[in-house]
């Protein structure tokens, strides 16, 4: 059975977060991704084809490397998700600090 991949689990895993930060930076090939962190090489493969097979990353052979571009565009899918909670705790906040500037007086 073939499991499908989404957004938000690629982004649940600390080491993928960090991978999408440094291909959003600049492009990069699997060995400069690799030498980053202290796991094997088929570790962070098996990373960059999660990201790859949720479509936040693109994948391209380039001579004998493997390089790897951000596509941001699915994270408009977590920023959407994320934004009501974000308005919610902004009123919170709101709030609060009207509370303050009353005790204030």
């Amino acid at each position: 059975m073939e499991m499908r991949r989404d957004v938000f689990q690629a982004i649940a895993d600390p080491t993928r977060r960090t991978i999408i930060g440094m291909v959003a930076a600049k492009p990069q090939n699997l060995n400069s991704i690799a030498e980053q962190f202290e796991m094997s090489r088929q570790a962070i493969s098996l990373h960059i084809k999660i990201l790859h097979e949720c479509g936040l990353l693109k994948v391209e052979p380039q001579g004998r490397e493997r390089w790897c571009t951000i596509q941001p565009e699915k994270l408009v899918e977590v920023a959407e998700w994320v934004e009501p909670f974000r308005k919610m705790w902004d009123n919170r906040l709101d709030l609060l600090g009207n509370v303050l500037k009353e005790m204030k007086k």
